[in-house]
């Protein structure tokens, strides 16, 4: 990919998030604001951040923009979504809003299965080209970094398929993909009633063959009653980590089934949803380096509780924030609807949202080393919004306040 050179100067707030690793609880306050603060990108890499502007003659190579009266953060990094898939579930939404619940029609052969029964039928390039539609969405929004899982295709060629497309996307469009392989997502209507024999399936010949050809960073499951059990996403995950991929997992979102648990048992890089999560889940997570992954545009659009992020973090978490974009539970990229739920739902602060959104977001995808915060020798990307502070990004609710994105040091919108 192309690497640029770009300075921007006179930022009315220049918040850095500064770190290279997850921050839990009080520290997810911590924004290390720079006022009227100068940020330097050479060759796509920051290698200045400070309150002083060097000299314009020093830099004759690089584009300089003016960000007087805008404030400007990391990219954002949407830590969990399902975006690539095939067709869509409006007909279910609105069922969803006559009653029925999400379980009760994923079990009638809706949801999930309705998805997987599109995307099998999806050629290659018909999925990348609806990924790329919504990758452009999210880069519009300000994601400069996504998570990608497969999962509905459920079936070795149409798995392979997904991540093969995200893949491509990888390759050829601005915003980086971090894929996951989450061929347990359900148990497809063949292997009804043989879950264990569809794990096993998995294991044993996708599994491989998604780590071979190097199309996946990350292994995930939907670790639920009537899904797959404790005991199942045990042996699946540690198949997976025995293979060398990290680890993530669905974890509590029904109901209280130990999915934080064990994903601090495995070393998770992040246990996601846990609207249902105990509290010694939750407090397993804070003595760990696992990222709580909340999704509250998901608990919105089901009309469920919201997962206690408050609790979480002052009990010591690292908490995300994440869309969880799929076309069933969450069909929505909106970050600024995300901030919004984020603070005015679940009681995060502004302060605690941004960090959820970058070097969190980062972490939950192992990247932190790379990409969530303004920090010299991390990657150039970045966000100039259209009001002079962050707390503008929940303030200024469902409105897309992203004014510029850079890229590797590259201004693309």
């Amino acid at each position: 990919m192309r690497k640029g050179n770009i300075i921007i100067r006179n930022a009315s707030q220049l918040v850095t998030c500064s770190g290279f690793s997850a921050k839990k609880g009080k520290e997810m306050s911590d924004l290390s604001v720079i006022e009227n603060g100068t940020i330097i990108i050479t060759d796509g890499t920051i290698s200045y951040v400070g309150k002083d502007c060097p000299s314009l003659a020093n830099y004759p190579h690089h584009q300089v923009i003016d960000a007087t009266g805008k404030a400007v953060l990391p990219g954002f990094v949407d830590s969990h979504t399902h975006f690539i898939f095939g067709g869509y579930r409006e007909e279910e939404f609105s069922w969803r809003m006559r009653g029925d619940s999400y379980m009760s029609i994923m079990e009638r052969g809706g949801g999930i299965h309705n998805t997987m029964n599109a995307t099998r039928k999806a050629s290659f390039e018909e999925l990348k080209e609806i990924g790329r539609k919504r990758l452009d969405s999210m880069l519009a929004m300000g994601v400069t970094t996504v998570e990608g899982k497969s999962g509905y295709g459920m079936n070795k060629e149409a798995e392979i398929k997904q991540l093969q497309a995200m893949k491509a996307l990888n390759e050829d469009h601005p915003v980086d993909i971090v894929s996951t392989f989450m061929g347990a997502h359900a148990t497809p209507q063949e292997y009804k009633g043989r879950e264990d024999d569809f794990l096993n399936y998995m294991i044993r010949e996708v599994m491989p063959e998604v780590k071979e050809k190097n199309l996946a960073d990350c292994c995930d499951i939907f670790c639920e009653r009537n899904v797959f059990d404790i005991e199942q996403s045990r042996r699946y995950l540690t198949a997976a980590r025995d293979l060398g991929f990290y680890l993530k997992i669905h974890a509590d979102e029904i109901v209280t089934l130990g999915g934080a648990e064990l994903a601090v048992e495995l070393g998770a890089l992040s246990a996601d949803h846990l609207l249902q999560a105990s509290d010694k889940g939750i407090q397993d997570l804070a003595g760990s380096n696992t990222v709580a992954t909340l999704l509250p545009c998901t608990a919105f659009s089901l009309k469920e509780h919201y997962a206690r992020g408050r609790y979480m973090i002052d009990s010591g978490c690292a908490v995300a924030l994440a869309t969880d974009l799929n076309p069933g539970s969450s069909f929505t990229n909106s970050i600024s609807l995300l901030f919004a739920l984020a603070c005015i739902y679940m009681q995060l602060s502004p302060e605690e949202a941004v960090t959820a959104i970058t070097i969190n977001g980062a972490a939950a995808v192992g990247r932190a080393d790379k990409i969530g915060s303004i920090d010299v020798g991390k990657q150039g990307d970045l966000v100039i919004l259209e009001y002079p502070s962050y707390k503008f990004l929940p303030y200024h609710i469902g409105m897309n306040i992203v004014e510029k994105v850079i890229k590797n040091g590259f201004l693309l919108i």
